[in-house]
This record gives structure tokens, sequence and C-alpha cells, in this order.
């Protein structure tokens, strides 16, 4: 476990050289120096007033509520999509020939070498994310006086977001010792296959009445990592402190993570360096 831990920091600091932590942090602080800007040129009363005419006089909970994961959600979105790009990288590097050689004669197994990269990987956006969500949550709350703590769900559901879509990435770059497909695959199931599966396995009788269609839509639903749900449907309940109907698409997807991660050091254990 304590080899595990050395390679998380290890990441972490490779991320801070390579200057991918420290940008997330600039852009996540720019992000929130605009909100002080336009939060401190309007009134409470104001913002309130705007927000109850757009949402039919909400209590004020309700619409502190709304307004946090209306900010959040697509920064969060792009923080998943910036991520991806950041992280593609942390594999393949450490396969280069020379940095997998001088790794491999560390007292550090196979299994810990990856994991620490992975949970590296996972830290970096975790602290990321913390802090845009932190910060955000905090300027709300001290403009309103009202301390949303469901809010801060945010965090651990886009991290979780995250770590699924790296968990392929990770697959992907043992095979390969590249970023380019691996990347690309978890674009394509984050922005197409996850949206998609989920409005088609929800509305199938609206397109088809066909059997066969439908368990075909139903498989690749159960077979494609349920992204959009656990970062949409179920975080926006969360965060409102409303009660989620179903949590069967996180436990999916964690099926999915640990599957996917069990197979990278399953293949990562038979590469020859």
């Amino acid at each position: 476990m304590n080899n595990i831990w050395i390679m998380t920091w290890y990441t972490l600091r490779e991320a801070m050289a390579r200057k991918v932590f420290i940008s997330f942090l600039i852009i996540s602080a720019l992000v929130l120096i605009f909100m002080l800007v336009i939060f401190g040129s309007n009134t409470s009363i104001d913002i309130v007033a705007g927000m109850k005419n757009a949402k039919l006089n909400l209590p004020m909970e309700q619409i502190v509520s709304q307004l946090e994961l209306l900010i959040i959600s697509p920064l969060t979105g792009l923080c998943i999509l910036l991520s991806i790009f950041a992280s593609a990288s942390f594999i393949p590097i450490m396969l280069e020939k020379g940095n997998i050689d001088i790794l491999l004669s560390k007292p550090v197994s196979r299994d810990q070498l990856l994991l620490g990269k992975f949970f590296g990987g996972l830290l970096v956006v975790l602290l990321n994310i913390a802090f845009l969500v932190l910060g955000v949550w905090l300027i709300i709350s001290i403009k309103f006086s009202f301390w949303n703590l469901s809010f801060l769900w945010t965090i651990l559901l886009v991290t979780f977001t995250f770590a699924i879509l790296y968990s392929l990435i990770v697959l992907i770059s043992v095979i390969t010792k590249g970023s380019t497909f691996g990347m690309m695959v978890a674009y394509l199931i984050y922005l197409i296959l996850s949206p998609v599966l989920h409005l088609a396995n929800n509305n199938i009788d609206m397109f088809t009445s066909s059997t066969v269609v439908k368990s075909v839509v139903k498989i690749f639903y159960y077979i494609i990592p349920q992204t959009s749900e656990v970062s949409g449907t179920i975080t926006r309940n969360l965060a409102l402190g409303n009660a989620v109907d179903s949590y069967q698409p996180i436990w999916i997807s964690l099926i999915f993570l640990v599957l996917t991660m069990g197979i990278a050091i399953s293949v990562f254990r038979k590469k020859d360096f």
C-alpha cells in the first residue's frame, strides 16, 4: 500500500512539473474571480428577484441550489474533458523506454505501479474539482447566507465519472502504449454513447417495436458505463437534496471500472519491457 501511495504522489508531482495541475488551478481561479466580480456587482436581492421571476417564486433554498447547479454543471463537464486530455499521456510516458526500465528496477510491483498511476491521475482531478466546487459553493453560500451541503456531493460524483473514463484510458494505453486512441474512446463514451444510450433506453418504445432492436439497446446500455446518468441525473438530484430514484448507474459503472482496471493490470503483468 505504501508503494501505491508513493507512485500516486510521484504522479501528482509529475502533473505539477508538466504544469497540468497548475493550469487547472489557474483556470478554476479565473472562473472564481469572475464569479466574485459578477456577484459583487449585484445585490443579493437583485439576483434572487431575477431567479424568482425565472423560476416561478421558488423558496430561497431551491433558488440557491438551482443557481449553484446552473453554474457548476458546464464547468465540471469542461473539467472532465480537460482532465481526459491532460491525463491521457500519464501511462504512455511511463511506458517509454528508459522510464519504464527505471521504474521496474525499483522495489515496486507492476500492480502497484499501475494503480499508483491511476490513483495519481484521480488525485490531480479530485484536488482541482474540489477547489472549483468549494469555491463556487463558498461564494454563493456567503452571498445568500444559505449553506447547501448537499451540493458538495458534486465533488465525489464528478471525480467518479472521470475515474470510470480514466480506467478505460489506462487499459488502452497499456495495450497501445499511446494516448490518442484511449482519449478518443473516452470522449466518444462521455459525449455521445452514454447520453444517446440513456435517451434510447428511456424512450425506446417511441422509436421501435422491434424486440431485437430493444434487446441490442439494452445490452449496450448495460455494457457502456453510464457516465451521463452519474454526472447528470444522480449528481443533480443529490446536489439539490432530492431523492435518487436508482443508484444502478453507479453500480454498473463501478463494475465496469473494476473490470477494466483488472484487465489493465493483467495485461501490464505480461508486457515485455
